[in-house]
């Protein structure tokens, strides 16, 4: 009789136990593994590996699904595991640490990256062409990885949330997914993005997930404690300074992941922080920021700011400049307020002229290029890691760890070699301006 699918099709075995939700879940996996190209098969030894979908409700239902790994694991060898039963804790992984991977239940796509992780699909002419990681528009050697959507905030400057909504995470077994097709496909950093980047997990009540079978928690200090895993540079941007970020600095003085917080302080002054709808306080956040140089001495603090708000009184900029000074931040941004079409900060009467708005906007940028002018001629004479950016005629171009690409600063370093971008390597820096640094490459 003729084969309905080539010889050479993956074959992959199923048991599916519990009730009718988990048949249903079952109904799913096995559609999308079709889907694919592979081949369900009714046995054992015709089978590549085998997937077993359990049940945990009751003993005598946990007893039989642990029988059903067993049996599965002696018979065939390759077994992945599903269901109920891989959402209680380590029972799988304590009984049998041998099974390929655990997912808990309503998990089809993570059933189907373990899949393809221990029996990737056949060669197919179309979807073939696109890689694990996705199409991506920045240079090969990094990535942005945006790991929620929306933002939960009210700020009275920002339409964000009438654009893209609420917060919506995305759980972290698919984020951590995708980081690692990135640092598989030649990623050397991932600059982690969002609206909101401290809040993830929030909306999913911090919900567990999978990913290669371990479960893990939709929360940001797990995130940032398992991409440090990866071995590669992480960088975490757009982070609102909540009680729990002190849980990753430590994280940074290990070397997990990089020793840098781009956190958009908007502003000091407590009246204008009241009128954004910022619930931060400046003498909190000056506290913090010295905690955080004590456990990471290291530790690069980028943020923004807004000048010209509405309401703004001179006092209150001065209260800026003085925070300024004192909190003594690496790198910078700031602009000049602008009445953003649906923002509630439009109908605050005081409306700050335009003159007004640029020439604080100049005092700010003034004192905040000195500021940096004076933090990196302290430089002068370390010995820095650096990731190669490109290599022209007349050097490497580069970036330290304190520097995020097209927003940060450069280190240009003086040199007769020839690096791939992404390649790390040390230099001395033997010079320093403003926002850059130059460099000689040591050994």
């Amino acid at each position: 009789m003729p084969q309905d699918t080539p010889q050479n099709s993956k074959k992959v075995g199923f048991i599916s136990l519990g009730c009718p939700k988990a048949l249903v879940d079952s109904e799913q996996i096995i559609t999308k593994l079709r889907a694919e190209g592979y081949d369900i098969s009714p046995s054992y030894e015709g089978s590549d590996l085998v997937v077993v979908n359990t049940c945990g409700f009751i003993d005598d239902a946990v007893e039989e699904s642990l029988d059903a790994i067993g049996e599965a694991l002696n018979e065939n060898g390759k077994v992945i595991v599903t269901g109920c039963l891989g959402a209680k804790g380590d029972i799988v992984a304590n009984n049998y640490p041998q099974v390929l991977a655990v997912t808990g239940p309503h998990a089809a796509n993570e059933v189907l990256e373990a899949v393809h992780q221990h029996l990737p699909p056949a060669h197919d002419p179309y979807t073939s062409l696109i890689p694990p990681a996705g199409i991506k528009l920045t240079p090969k050697h990094y990535a942005y990885l945006k790991i929620s959507e929306g933002c939960n905030h009210r700020c009275t400057f920002c339409i964000i949330p009438s654009l893209r909504g609420d917060l919506v995470s995305r759980p972290i077994g698919e984020v951590m997914t995708e980081a690692e097709n990135l640092v598989n496909s030649g990623v050397k950093e991932l600059l982690v993005i969002s609206q909101d980047t401290s809040a993830y997990g929030v909306d999913m009540k911090y919900q567990m997930d999978f990913w290669n079978g371990r479960p893990l928690k939709t929360r940001f200090e797990d995130l940032a404690s398992h991409l440090g895993e990866l071995g590669i540079w992480t960088r975490m941007h757009y982070v609102y300074p909540y009680p729990h970020v002190d849980k990753v600095i430590p994280l940074m003085a290990e070397g997990k992941i990089l020793p840098y917080l781009d956190i958009p302080f908007q502003h000091s002054s407590p009246g204008v922080l009241r009128a954004m709808k910022r619930p931060a306080s400046s003498e909190n956040v000056l506290t913090r920021i010295k905690m955080w140089r004590e456990i990471c001495p290291d530790i690069t603090l980028r943020s923004t700011f807004i000048v010209g708000f509405p309401g703004e009184t001179e006092d209150d900029f001065n209260h800026l400049l003085d925070f300024m000074v004192e909190a003594d931040l690496d790198r910078v941004g700031c602009f000049t307020y602008s009445p953003v079409e649906g923002a509630t900060a439009n109908q605050i009467a005081q409306q700050i002229p335009e003159d007004i708005k640029e020439e604080r906007l100049a005092r700010f940028m003034t004192l905040q290029a000195e500021i940096s002018a004076n933090k990196l001629s302290k430089k002068v004479g370390q010995t820095l890691q650096v990731m190669v950016d490109e290599t022209d005629d007349e050097g490497i171009i580069a970036r330290s760890k304190a520097d995020a690409p097209e927003i940060d600063g450069l280190v240009f370093v003086d040199s007769e070699n020839s690096h791939q971008p992404g390649t790390l390597i040390n230099v001395k820096i033997t010079d320093s301006s403003e926002h850059d640094l130059y460099a000689v490459e040591v050994d």
